[in-house]
């Protein structure tokens, strides 16, 4: 059985940076992170398989957020930058123990194991 514990949400203003955490056990085939803000659908943000080879960023946050994987410490975190009140959102740490594809990584219904969620504030 695979858990999961995130952490490190906070409210900020735009143009600010978080660094979220997540803390896992288990084996596992594809770690990422989702968010969902309220009235909207869960979307994936950014994921790295379980060996750290292969990542997937979705095009809204490329360029501003890096996943990564410190295996040692079975962390897994999402380093936010030039944050936007469009991040605003419930972040969710998931993972999957079982094959994917690369164009299905974001979609929510083939993941399996979901942390319990870390609230993500950003002000205009």
């Amino acid at each position: 059985q695979v858990q999961l514990v995130e952490s490190g949400g906070g409210s900020v203003q735009a143009g600010g940076s978080l660094r979220l955490s997540c803390v896992y056990v288990g084996d596992t085939t594809l770690m990422g992170w989702f968010r969902q803000a309220p009235g909207k659908e869960r979307e994936g943000v950014a994921a790295v398989s379980a060996g750290g080879t292969i990542t997937y960023y979705a095009d809204s946050v490329k360029g501003r957020f890096t996943i990564s994987l410190d295996i040692a410490k079975n962390t897994m975190y999402l380093e936010m930058n030039r944050l936007k009140p469009e991040d605003t959102a419930m972040y969710y740490c998931a993972a999957k123990t079982s094959a994917w594809y690369d164009d299905n990584w974001h979609r929510s219904e083939i993941w399996s194991i979901w942390g319990q969620g870390t609230q993500v504030t950003v002000s205009s």
